[in-house]
């Protein structure tokens, strides 16, 4: 048994105190003898009407066939699997050895009625499943990510503009002390300002596209205002793990490093960044599922810290290759997307190389709004491919641990599956 209350484990057979015929079950009742059979009369020797081999009862052959020798009927094994040399029934006849095999017996494919089989995932299954909701239900996530990207490059544009021209004044030779403190500080308040706006639009985006994959995998569809009223009540505190998980990051590093860097030891500041680095990605992975399981679990901060930690336990290198590969893929996706548009850009409204080089080109608006449009379509594309790879991850592990599939198959409406073999 599991330890996750609610589910039973997939394919378990009774124990042995409740099987019939052993000592700790309940002694299970005598079959009643069958009736007698009448005896047959004895066959006359020599008798020509008497063939000499006669079929067995119940058995008959062809004439001028030779009778075979009885089939052995295959015998049911408990749990999804079958033993090897378990004849299984084929279109030739019994067939025996693994699933899978040459000229062998196939064990019954899962259940898929969703995006994904209700059965542990893949790789390929796994990113193949967060493309196909987003190409199967469209209407429901390209909405959600376009508006919240749009939203949060327009605003990166009009803030970027008035802190590029704070950043040229500063270069200005000219420029007294109080107007490069000024200069600075509005230009550490703008990206502050830029930094918190697409957290709001990443934890937004997020929740509201846990929902819409969670009723992919079952099949469902979802609409816009659908996957923000379940979204809303978990909302705060999806904000306050994000948080937390910043938080954690920083004072982590400050632990490590600062102590090096105020006494100006170099040697110490390089061994604590050395430290923090990989620490710093084993608790990312460690709770990268505490998202999808505060937001479909509906539960608090904390335990949602645990629920990741449980999930992952004995996993982290796959969940750490998958997220690094899913990290690559967007990486180039935005890259390919993004590229174009800041090249055209600077070609078409820097104002030339003088301009770049004193910095007066990077604050015009068609060099801030040229990458913007790029952004607003990568975003679009990418941020519904990463967060489904981390909820189907977590789906992934639940049904590995968990026999979630079980319970997904029920809320498909799926009857007695698991029962009779899928």
């Amino acid at each position: 048994m599991n330890d996750s209350p609610g589910w039973a484990t997939p394919g378990s057979s009774p124990s042995d105190g409740e099987r019939p015929g052993t000592d700790g079950g309940a002694q299970q009742p005598a079959a009643p003898a069958a009736p007698a059979q009448p005896e047959q009369p004895a066959q006359p020797a020599g008798d020509p009407k008497w063939s000499a081999e006669q079929p067995p009862p119940g058995q008959w052959s062809s004439p001028g066939t030779t009778p075979e020798a009885p089939q052995a009927q295959p015998q049911p094994t408990a749990g999804w699997g079958q033993q090897p040399g378990t004849p299984q029934a084929g279109p030739g006849g019994p067939q025996y050895g693994y699933p899978g095999g040459p000229g062998q017996w196939a064990q019954a494919q899962a259940a898929k009625p969703g995006v994904i089989p209700l059965r542990p995932l893949g790789l390929g299954e796994i990113l193949d499943g967060a493309v196909a909701t987003m190409r199967t239900h469209w209407r429901s996530v390209l909405p959600i990510t376009l508006v919240v990207a749009t939203v949060v490059q327009v605003i990166s544009v009009i803030v970027q503009k008035f802190m590029l021209d704070d950043l040229t004044l500063t270069a200005n030779p000219d420029a007294g002390p109080e107007e490069v403190f000024d200069s600075l500080g509005s230009t550490l308040g703008a990206s502050a300002v830029i930094q918190f706006i697409q957290f709001l639009g990443t934890i937004v985006v997020t929740a509201m596209l846990t929902m819409v994959f969670s009723r992919a995998v079952l099949g469902q569809q979802s609409s816009v205002s659908g996957a923000w009223r379940e979204a809303r009540p978990q909302l705060l505190r999806l904000i306050g793990l994000t948080l937390l998980l910043a938080v954690g990051a920083v004072l982590l590093g400050a632990v490590l490093i600062l102590p090096g860097a105020l006494t100006d030891t170099i040697g110490l500041a390089v061994l604590g960044f050395v430290v923090w680095l990989p620490l710093l990605v084993w608790l990312g992975i460690k709770f990268s599922l505490a998202s999808p399981a505060l937001m479909l679990e509906k539960s608090s901060v904390f335990k949602a810290f645990a629920r990741s930690s449980k999930l992952v336990k004995n996993t982290w290198w796959r969940i750490f290759g998958i997220s690094i590969l899913t990290m690559v893929i967007a990486f180039f996706i935005s890259a390919m997307i993004v590229a174009p548009f800041q090249i055209i850009s600077l070609l078409a409204f820097s104002g030339g190389i003088d301009a770049l080089e004193d910095g007066s080109g990077m604050s015009n608006w068609g060099v801030l709004i040229g990458p913007a449009i790029g952004l607003i379509i990568a975003q679009t594309i990418v941020m519904p491919f990463q967060s489904g790879v981390t909820v189907l991850l977590y789906v992934d592990q639940r049904i590995r641990r968990e026999g979630l599939d079980l319970e997904l198959a029920r809320a498909a409406g799926l009857e007695n599956y698991g029962t009779t073999g899928g």
